[in-house]
C-alpha cells in the first residue's frame, strides 16, 4: 500500500509524469544501454527497441500500476503484474537487474523533468517503483521455483526431430530435451523462449506458444515477420524458416504465461486471428487429450485458407470434442466465412469463458462485440504476442 504522504504526491504529480513517460523512456533506454550494452545479448529485444513497442509498455505499466495504486489503494493489480512477470520470467530477469533498472529509470525521470523532481516527489515514485518491483520479484520468484530453476535459469538444449511446412510463411519445429531430467509442466496457452546467436554475433530472444507436443516433446510454430513500410524482416523468425533443420539444437526456457486455459464445465470460447492460432491449437490439443465434454466454440479469422496454418489439425481437434463447433472466416472468402470476423449472428454463450489471440485491433473489436453478448469483462482473457500495449479494463 502506498503512504499517505506518496499517494498525495504521486497523485499531484501523476499527470505531468504521464505526460513525459514517453521522453521518460526513451532516455532511460538509451543511457542504460549506452552504458550497459551488454543487455542487449539474449535479454532485450532490440526489434522491440527499436520500434519503440517495448519503451510503449514500459511507460503503459508505470503509470497503470501508479493509477491503481491511487484509485484502489487496497488491492494490488495482481492481473497486471501477474503478465509483467511471465513475460519476465521467460527472458530469465533476475532480482539484482531491478536495482540497475532503478538507476537510469530515475537518472532518466530526473534528465526529463528536471527541478520538478524535488527530493519529496522523487521519494515518492521511488515507493511506487519498489512496491512494484518487490510485488514482481516476489511472482517471478514463485514463478522459478515452480519450474525448478534459480534465479532465472531455465534453459536447456533441445534437436529439432521434425519439421513440417504449415503454410508458405508458417513453420512448425518439434523439440526433444538433450537430457532426461523431467520436463516442467506446460499449461495450455503457455510459450517458451527461443534464444539464438545472429549473424553479427549477438543473442536475442523470442517468444512462441507451444502449440503442441507430448510428456517428452515440445512443439512451436513459428510464422515468417516479413517486414515493410520501412521495418526490417523478423530476424529470429527468418534464421528459424531459413535455417533450423532437423538434428539442429536450440536453446529453449520452461514454459511461462499467464494466459492458460483453465478446467471446468463452463462453455469456451476459443477466438484467433492469423498465427494468434497457436496458443488455441495448444488448449484443443488438451481438451481432446482429457475427453473434456463442455461446450466449445472456435472462432477463427485469417487471410485466406491457404494462409491459414495449421487449420486441418484445428479441424480435427474440433471434430474430436463432443460439444464442440468451429466457424472460421476469410478475406478473401475462399471457404467459411468471407469478410472479417463478424460475430451477430453467433450464439455466444453469457456463462462462457473466453481466450482471445491475435493483433491487438482485432481483439480489441472481438471483446467489444463478445461483451456486447453479455459475457463479462472478466471472463474475457487475452494473449499478446511482444510488448503488451493493450490494457483492457476489467
Amino acid at each position: 500500500m502506498l503512504s499517505p504522504q506518496s499517494a498525495e504526491i504521486v497523485r499531484a504529480t501523476l499527470p505531468v509524469v504521464g505526460a513525459h513517460l514517453d521522453q521518460i523512456t526513451a532516455r532511460f533506454y538509451a543511457t542504460m544501454f549506452a552504458d550497459r550494452p551488454e543487455l542487449l545479448d539474449g535479454l532485450f529485444n532490440r526489434a522491440n527497441q527499436a520500434n519503440g513497442e517495448q519503451r510503449r509498455a514500459l511507460a503503459g505499466s508505470i503509470a497503470g500500476f501508479a493509477t491503481a495504486l491511487l484509485d484502489r489503494p487496497d488491492e494490488r493489480p495482481d492481473a497486471m503484474l501477474a503478465r509483467i512477470a511471465h513475460k519476465h520470467a521467460a527472458v530469465g530477469v533476475t532480482e539484482d537487474q531491478y536495482v540497475v533498472v532503478h538507476k537510469y529509470l530515475f537518472g532518466a525521470i530526473a534528465d526529463v523533468l528536471g527541478e520538478a523532481v524535488t527530493p519529496e516527489v522523487a521519494a515518492a515514485w521511488d515507493e511506487v517503483y519498489w512496491l512494484m518491483g518487490g510485488a514482481l520479484i516476489a511472482m517471478e520468484a514463485r514463478i522459478y521455483a515452480e519450474k525448478g530453476a534459480v534465479n532465472g535459469r531455465t534453459w536447456r538444449e533441445w534437436t529439432i526431430v521434425d519439421r513440417r511446412e504449415e503454410t508458405p510463411d508458417v513453420v512448425s519445429l518439434t523439440l526433444r530435451p538433450d537430457d532426461d531430467a523431467p520436463l516442467p509442466e506446460v499449461r495450455p496457452g503457455q510459450y517458451v523462449s527461443v534464444r539464438m546467436r545472429m549473424p553479427d554475433g549477438v543473442h536475442q530472444l523470442r517468444q512462441y506458444s507451444v502449440s503442441g507436443g507430448d510428456e517428452r516433446s515440445r512443439r512451436i510454430t513459428v510464422k515468417r515477420v516479413r517486414g515493410g513500410r520501412g521495418a526490417p524482416d523478423g530476424e529470429m523468425s527468418t534464421l528459424l524458416h531459413a535455417d533450423a533443420r532437423v538434428g539442429d539444437r536450440l536453446t529453449v526456457s520452461a514454459p511461462f504465461g499467464d494466459v492458460v486455459l483453465t478446467d471446468g464445465d463452463r462453455p469456451l470460447v476459443l477466438v484467433s486471428a492469423g498465427i494468434g492460432c497457436t496458443p488455441i491449437v495448444g488448449m484443443l490439443h488438451h481438451l481432446a487429450a482429457t475427453g473434456a465434454t463442455r461446450r466449445v466454440l472456435a472462432l477463427h479469422a485469417d487471410r485466406s485458407r491457404d494462409a491459414h496454418a495449421l487449420r486441418e489439425e484445428t479441424a480435427e481437434l474440433v471434430d474430436a470434442l463432443p460439444r464442440a463447433e468451429r466457424i472460421v472466416w476469410y478475406e478473401e472468402g475462399d471457404g467459411g466465412r468471407t469478410g472479417r470476423m463478424d460475430l451477430g449472428d453467433v450464439e455466444i454463450p453469457a456463462d462462457a469463458e473466453v481466450y482471445l489471440c491475435g493483433p491487438v485491433p482485432f481483439m480489441r473489436d472481438a471483446r467489444a462485440q463478445i461483451l456486447a453478448a453479455g459475457v463479462s469483462a472478466r471472463a474475457v482473457h487475452y494473449e499478446v504476442f511482444g510488448p503488451d500495449l493493450w490494457l483492457p479494463e476489467s
